[in-house]
């Protein structure tokens, strides 16, 4: 089966076919740098390490492009307002470049500890002004642009005859919203910011044709994109929400110079809610993973965000976090469980067949066959638990195959370390605590087979005294605290 992804200009699941295989070029937007990362980066930038790690897996060279806005992103997302990171500064007192270097170091601290694999190249806004200044001296030449006398330079939306074709919208529906506060000096309401005027107090700014200024937000994406991938993507990632008007307005900027197909293949992923509600400040639940960290094991979240589909809304509670954790806890104990019993040689040998073992070749195409369907981690995941259950069965065998496990065991570090970015670790990385339980959970399994339920019960609710939940089932016995 081939990859097939969703691709929100078709409107539907495609074969991925890249411009020029085995080299697929890929770009997501990054983060605007002016404060924490907090849960929606998790869960947008976890999706397409994901997709990234399986299109390399699959055998293509991706060259993976994130940028890091520094400069131009204003207030409410529109072409009036202030620069966020601006904003910032004047909050925290200090410089617009302290605020960016500042967060954007944060930020990969953050993915770092959720594991998320660093671009091929990450790049700044503010690195990429002259090439922006050269990509809209190019659209005034092709008169898809203009000039104000306020020294302010927009795209004419009305002269490009496909802008709505990623989000359906008409030009009217564009415009809606704009209304409430829309530059004065636009031709068209729906038109938006290539170059903006700077006022002398403004901090961040550069000479242009037009006069010191600084760059819209939308023209960053289309030219970055450009210098390091060409002027044709494979993919384009990012959030449902920036479909509008972030991405058409890439669209638009890009096929009116170039005139070329701009993105092969969009990929949005969903929005992520917080007991329902859309996460924000004013609401009180705007989680900052350095905050969530200190709580929660960042593996748990990216378990936890990989168990529902990228393209479906995902409700983020303590009740579906403490789940994921109890789930995650049952899956390192089998591979744990698993690896204890697999020597060295065993654990390095590639020389035994999936051939040889029917269930477990039908595992390994069921797990693939979850990837290539626009990448469902639900399925590979419950596809993962099947390779466990069937682990653990062999394990409980007095007669185990070696060669079996240690197939299993290649097979578990592909699919959840590899693949699905899961960090598990080595067996010597199990707590005393964990260590300790597993002897009691073993203690309590002779007792069984010797039939004295007596202390095999003693032991299961002295744990659970201690809050140690012993749950048994027919892959074994597994444990939650």
């Amino acid at each position: 089966m081939a990859l097939k992804l969703y691709n929100t200009l078709a409107r539907g699941k495609q074969e991925f076919l890249p411009l020029n295989p085995p080299y697929v070029g890929m770009y997501v937007c990054g983060p605007t740098v002016y404060g924490h990362s907090h849960l929606g980066h998790a869960r947008s930038y976890i999706t397409y390490d994901v997709l990234y790690r399986y299109l390399s897996y699959i055998g293509y060279k991706v060259k993976y492009v994130q940028n890091i806005t520094d400069v131009g992103h204003l207030a409410g997302d529109r072409d009036v307002g202030e620069d966020k990171i601006q904003k910032q500064a004047r909050l925290e007192k200090t410089d617009p470049v302290e605020i960016a270097y500042k967060y954007e170091t944060s930020y990969f601290d953050d993915m770092d500890r959720l594991n998320v694999a660093r671009p091929s190249i990450s790049c700044r806004a503010t690195g990429h002004i002259m090439e922006m200044i050269e990509h809209i001296k190019g659209l005034l030449d092709k008169q898809k642009a203009y000039v104000t006398k306020e020294g302010n330079v927009y795209f004419n939306v009305r002269s490009y005859k496909e802008y709505g074709k990623l989000s359906g919208r008409t030009l009217e529906e564009a415009s809606e919203g704009e209304r409430i506060e829309v530059a004065k000096d636009k031709i068209n309401p729906e038109d938006f910011a290539l170059w903006k005027a700077a006022e002398k107090e403004h901090l961040m700014q550069w000479p242009s044709p037009w006069g010191m200024g600084y760059p819209g937000w939308h023209i960053e994406c289309s030219v970055m994109s450009n210098k390091y991938l060409g002027e044709t993507l494979d993919i384009h990632g990012g959030g449902l929400e920036n479909s509008f008007p972030h991405h058409e307005c890439e669209i638009a900027q890009s096929e009116a110079l170039y005139d070329k197909t701009f993105v092969r293949y969009f990929v949005h992923h969903n929005m992520l809610t917080v007991d329902g509600s859309k996460m924000g400040k004013s609401l009180g639940n705007f989680i900052i993973l350095k905050d969530l960290f200190k709580k929660t094991d960042p593996m748990v979240l990216r378990f936890y965000i990989l168990q529902g589909h990228y393209r479906s809304p995902l409700d983020f509670t303590d009740e579906a976090l403490n789940a994921s954790a109890a789930g995650f806890e049952r899956l390192k104990n089998s591979i744990f469980s698993l690896r204890k019993t697999v020597t060295d040689d065993f654990q390095n040998s590639d020389s035994i067949s999936e051939e040889d073992y029917p269930d477990i070749k039908r595992v390994k195409e069921d797990f693939l066959s979850a990837m290539d369907d626009d990448i469902n981690t639900p399925i590979a995941i419950s596809v993962l638990y099947e390779l466990m259950k069937i682990s653990n069965v062999e394990l409980s065998s007095d007669d185990k195959d070696m060669n079996k496990l240690a197939l299993i065991n290649r097979l578990a570090t592909l699919f959840a370390e590899e693949i699905l970015g899961l960090k598990i670790g080595s067996v010597r990385s199990q707590s005393k605590e964990d260590e300790l339980i597993e002897l009691f959970i073993e203690m309590r399994n002779d007792f069984r087979k010797n039939k004295n339920f007596a202390m095999s019960d003693k032991i299961r609710d002295d744990l659970k005294g201690i809050g140690i939940i012993l749950k048994d089932g027919s892959s074994g016995t597994t444990y939650s605290k």
